[in-house]
């Protein structure tokens, strides 16, 4: 999961490198999302043929929905990238674990009890994360820290305070949809524990919405022709890396240990995306993603701590007599299993 939010930083930053390039986010996702699955599918009929047959009526319509928030996720994520920057897109995406939190509570696949000191963690947390976000989003700040010899020195990528809190908000709208997938995706499953497979349905449903979406937004031929360069480099990366290895990774880690724990890995990020902003991109780093960006990070490891606390209380009361073990296992294991 360390890895996968690297991966996904690199992403991001060479996706805001090609998008002053002139590509268009749409044509953008419809390549690299056709492109994925087409790499997805041969290892999904090598490796998970019996996955196909055990689709039924609920699965499928669990999918649908999965495959249209998916799509929502990475307009919104897109869109709010070109208006900010990698940097802010890693500050927001730690709301994911506050996001996921209230969902998993809403769903059932968190415990709640406001007595517990654990349970106050994680809801004071979660409020910090928000507002912390909240606080990255809309003030901006004057710059901390510039480049003047970035390497790909794209200094006109500085956007208005007005696309900046657009760009935020489109992003936090992202971290939303990306937590309701982890739901989505632990709920599916239970029922389908075959995870090559719903991956490449996701990617599939993800494509056959993006395809004629992007045809009918961006009608201009002349668009989806990609030049050997940038852009060419993006798609080819964001198909084998953004969507064939973030999504199996997903996928694989959600049995065995729950929705809340795919997006506690979200802070890493941060660091990683700021140094490549300045050094790659020539952006700015404010003073408003840097105190958000604490602030997160505060709330953020509040709900870690609550974590900690509410699964050292479960391990010990496994260790008393009589404890059942299999009460005990990660969410979603005893199902998967």
């Amino acid at each position: 999961m360390a890895l996968a939010e690297c991966t996904t930083v690199c992403l991001h930053t060479l996706y805001k490198a090609a998008s002053s390039k002139g590509l268009n986010y749409f044509v953008f996702m419809a390549y690299s999302y056709l492109l994925g699955t087409l790499v997805l599918l041969p290892f999904c009929f090598i490796f998970s043929r019996r996955g196909l047959t055990s689709f039924k009526l609920p699965v499928i319509y669990k999918m649908v929905l999965l495959s249209l928030v998916g799509f929502l996720a990475r307009v919104f994520g897109y869109k709010g990238l070109e208006y900010s920057s990698p940097a802010l897109s890693s500050a927001i995406s730690t709301l994911a674990p506050a996001f996921t939190f209230i969902l998993a509570v809403i769903f059932r696949m968190e415990d709640v009890d406001l007595r517990r000191s654990s349970t106050q963690a994680k809801i004071i947390g979660t409020m910090v994360s928000v507002s912390g976000a909240m606080g990255a989003v809309l003030y901006k700040g004057p710059t901390i820290l510039s480049s003047q010899y970035g390497s790909l020195a794209f200094h006109s990528l500085l956007t208005s305070q007005t696309n900046w809190v657009l760009g935020g908000f489109l992003l936090a709208g992202e971290q939303l949809c990306n937590s309701s997938t982890y739901i989505l995706l632990a709920q599916i499953l239970i029922m389908c524990p075959f995870e090559l497979t719903v991956a490449f349905v996701y990617c599939l449903g993800v494509t056959i919405i993006t395809i004629p979406v992007s045809f009918v937004v961006e009608s201009d031929l002349s668009a989806w022709i990609l030049s050997p360069d940038i852009r060419l480099t993006v798609v080819v990366y964001s198909a084998f890396f953004g969507q064939v290895f973030i999504i199996t990774m997903h996928t694989c880690c959600l049995p065995s240990k729950g929705p809340l724990y795919i997006s506690i890995f979200k802070p890493i990020s941060i660091v990683i995306a700021a140094a490549a902003s300045v050094m790659f991109l020539g952006d700015a780093l404010h003073l408003g993603s840097v105190i958000g960006a604490i602030v997160l990070l505060l709330g953020f490891y509040a709900v870690l701590w609550g974590k900690a606390k509410e699964q050292k209380s479960r391990d010990c009361d496994s260790e008393s007599p009589g404890a059942s073990a299999d009460a005990y296992t990660p969410l979603l294991q005893s199902h998967v299993r």
